[in-house]
């Protein structure tokens, strides 16, 4: 068992993990809306990677099947890594860098370039910063005093 002092709900359950579950299915269901016609405008557009996808989620963010895969797995890893709250920091904290990364590379590739192949717009790059920080801030505050073998708060 973990020496480490960690802050938890009354329900038993630390708040970066709950912090994670919920970032986790904010993207599993933006991945899936991202497959709904009406809700992702130019659907018919849509292309499989690649910045010629004309799809928008919400007709604003542009998207491809690639783009909503993506959303999808990164769901899927934040729901199965909240079940420990080193997994959970751990996602919050690489994901937000994953995503100002991704912030800067949709700054310097030119939109129209066969580099935007996820694809991303202005407005998914604001999102990605956004993301990014608000990511590594759950991450840090939530996940204060989680040590890497914080092992008592498995589900």
């Amino acid at each position: 068992m973990s020496s480490t002092t960690t802050t938890r709900t009354t329900t038993g359950t630390h708040p970066v993990r709950t912090a994670t579950r919920a970032v986790g299915v904010v993207f599993l269901l933006v991945g899936v809306l991202g497959f709904v016609p009406g809700i992702t405008s130019h659907f018919g557009d849509m292309t499989v990677a690649g910045h010629m996808s004309d799809a928008k989620l919400l007709g604003l963010f542009q998207v491809s099947i690639l783009h909503n895969l993506v959303h999808l797995l990164f769901g899927v890893l934040g729901i199965a890594l909240s079940k420990r709250a080193s997994q959970a920091k751990l996602y919050l904290i690489v994901g937000g860098v994953v995503y100002l990364v991704l912030w800067i590379y949709g700054l310097v590739i030119g939109m129209d370039s066969s580099a935007n192949f996820v694809p991303v717009n202005s407005a998914d790059n604001w999102l990605h910063f956004v993301l990014g920080v608000g990511m590594l801030l759950l991450g840090v505050v939530l996940g204060r005093g989680v040590s890497a073998d914080a092992d008592g708060d498995t589900v």
